[in-house]
């Protein structure tokens, strides 16, 4: 194993780099069966958490998830559903984690304002990356919410202080190096907000190692949240913020 040091990408750099994202994005999924550890992990098993969708205002719409074709809910599917015959098929849809799909969302997430991006290199190569970028003062995201919507998080999201993390994979190989805490502090040191702010599903949030790097992070649950149309993300996802330094 090298050297890995980090550095941030601009917009440009990004888009040149996508194909490579893409790769470890890919990777990282692919070897989440093996396992990680509290210490390497990121809050989301050092994947992409469920801002990492196509967004309206930086809300997560709700996309099927998963490393096969999506698997259709009760009453969906071949020959089930209002109008849909026994030869009826539901169209194809790349799984959440495909590698096209994340070079889509990295191409739309990479135009907003105040995108920020950091890779950790090894020998030339990314070994990791973590990215992220701000919510909208009128982010209509927390509509949903599972009753009130705690006063810091309304009060910084409208004041435009709040740093959405999109993405923080770690390939396997390089695991248990303590790249994804370097990525994840170096991402939000950067990024001028008062606060921080993740969505999980119930599974990804209660998996043992990402509830103790979330904790030893600094991460805090803050309550749930309901997305329109939430498909198989489920009901609500799991929303964690996390107090930056101003």
């Amino acid at each position: 194993m090298g050297d890995v040091f980090l550095r941030r990408l601009s917009r440009w750099q990004a888009d040149q780099y996508r194909d490579q994202l893409a790769d470890l994005h890919v990777a990282a999924y692919d070897g989440a069966a093996h396992g990680v550890t509290a210490r390497d992990a990121a809050p989301v098993r050092d994947a992409a958490v469920h801002d990492a969708t196509p967004v309206r205002d930086g809300a997560p719409s709700a996309e099927p998830h998963g490393r096969g074709a999506p698997v259709p809910g009760p009453g969906h599917g071949p020959g089930h559903g209002p109008g849909h015959g026994p030869g009826h098929r539901e169209p194809y849809v790349e799984p959440f984690h495909s590698r096209s799909r994340f070079r889509e969302r990295l191409a739309e997430h990479s135009a907003r304002p105040g995108f920020d991006l950091v890779i950790a290199d090894s020998g030339g190569r990314p070994v990791g990356c973590a990215y992220g970028y701000p919510l909208p003062r009128d982010s209509d995201r927390w509509h949903g919410f599972a009753g009130p919507v705690p006063g810091q998080l309304a009060e910084l999201t409208a004041a435009g202080r709040v740093f959405a993390v999109a993405e923080l994979v770690v390939t396997p190989r390089e695991r248990r190096r303590g790249i994804g805490r370097r990525l994840h502090d170096r991402l939000l040191s950067g990024s001028g907000a008062a606060l921080a702010v993740l969505l999980l599903s119930p599974a990804d949030a209660h998996a043992t190692a990402a509830e103790a790097a979330r904790r030893s992070w600094g991460w805090q649950p803050a309550g749930r949240v309901r997305l329109p149309a939430a498909g198989d993300v489920g009901d609500a996802l799991e929303v964690f913020v996390r107090p930056l330094r101003r």
